[in-house]
């Protein structure tokens, strides 16, 4: 369970893990190696930017070690923004909820009910009902089944990933950070077109956005193919002046989409030799430039480049076997011209 580093008494707490959501993907073990990429561009004391925030891992962690100036989060999502706006704007309410919910499966339901009639409710609850199916359902998906079932006999109960006093804590520390947060529910799109033109140029773009072939099963809202299409177009005509990456899930169809781009694979929390090869990967804009990775995250074989390497090495061996194959014709033909001489 995600504990702050304990601190000598008189002195505050210190944040290891910032954000109070748990999210799919893991995104949060990218955080060391975007460091290295702003500072390897100069983009440090800039703004950062997350369209598809969630969790808002990297967000946080750039903003509490001071890498950025300013964080813009965003999400399209009314349950998780109504999450971050509770944090931002109700925080007592929201921490009180925290501590004093009981962590049964009734109240479980309770919260279900909330989420699935979220017009109903206002922020706050929408909000604590976002932050307590996160972190009492499997994986944190928002429509997944409960931690230990419902008659709670798995080895895992309701309360695993629930630790009230360090979740509160962590909110706090984000509330007290507001100053420098700005958080909109907007459409991705239309989020970047209002974006791009006032975000300074120091500004990192980091497009997260819904797994291609999982997203239906991880997240609240996902895409369709026409709309990762139109994400790929605005993204790689349109934002010039800011620096961009984008990561998904190593598909065919999304390489297709950023054709041209400079992109890496690898895996996150996967050690080198897993079978799982390949599974994300990342794009950058043009002019970005590229260190290699760091932290938690293995780089891994490119398989469209595998499989393209391959097809040469086929070639070239056929075209030497041919090529052998003639010079032992012509030789035998020489050598017959001669004896008919």
């Amino acid at each position: 369970m995600a504990m702050s580093e304990p601190a000598p008494a008189g002195q505050p707490r210190r944040l290891i893990h910032f954000t109070p959501l748990r999210y799919p993907g893991g995104k949060g073990k990218l955080a060391a190696y975007i460091k290295c990429l702003m500072k390897a561009n100069r983009l440090l004391d800039g703004e950062y930017v997350e369209p598809y925030a969630g969790g808002a891992a990297i967000a946080l962690e750039l903003l509490f070690h001071e890498y950025v100036s300013r964080i813009h989060i965003n999400d399209v999502s009314r349950p998780v923004h109504a999450f971050w706006k509770s944090v931002l704007q109700h925080t007592e309410e929201l921490c009180r909820l925290v501590i004093d919910t009981p962590l049964t499966v009734k109240s479980w339901d309770r919260q279900k009910q909330v989420l699935a009639r979220p017009s109903e409710h206002d922020v706050l609850a929408l909000g604590f009902a976002t932050f307590f199916l996160n972190r009492t359902n499997r994986s944190g998906i928002l429509n997944g089944g409960i931690i230990g079932g419902r008659d709670q006999s798995g080895p895992w109960k309701i309360d695993a990933r629930f630790n009230a006093p360090e979740l509160v804590h962590r909110i706090t520390s984000i509330a007290g950070m507001k100053g420098r947060i700005s958080l909109t529910c907007q459409d991705a799109l239309k989020f970047l077109k209002t974006g791009i033109t006032r975000w300074p140029e120091k500004t990192l773009i980091y497009l997260d956005p819904p797994y291609y072939v999982k997203g239906r099963e991880l997240y609240w809202d996902f895409y369709q193919h026409k709309d990762h299409e139109r994400v790929a177009c605005f993204v790689t005509e349109k934002i010039v002046r800011q620096s961009w990456i984008v990561s998904y899930d190593n598909v065919q169809a999304i390489r297709d989409l950023y054709t041209g781009s400079r992109h890496v694979t690898y895996d996150i929390g996967y050690s080198a030799r897993s079978a799982r090869r390949g599974s994300e990967v990342m794009f950058f804009c043009d002019g970005l430039r590229v260190p290699p990775l760091v932290g938690p995250i293995n780089r891994t074989e490119d398989q469209a480049e595998t499989r393209g390497n391959r097809d040469r090495q086929r070639v070239t061996r056929a075209q030497r076997h041919n090529n052998g194959a003639g010079a032992a014709i012509r030789a035998r033909v020489t050598k017959r011209k001669k004896i008919v001489r």
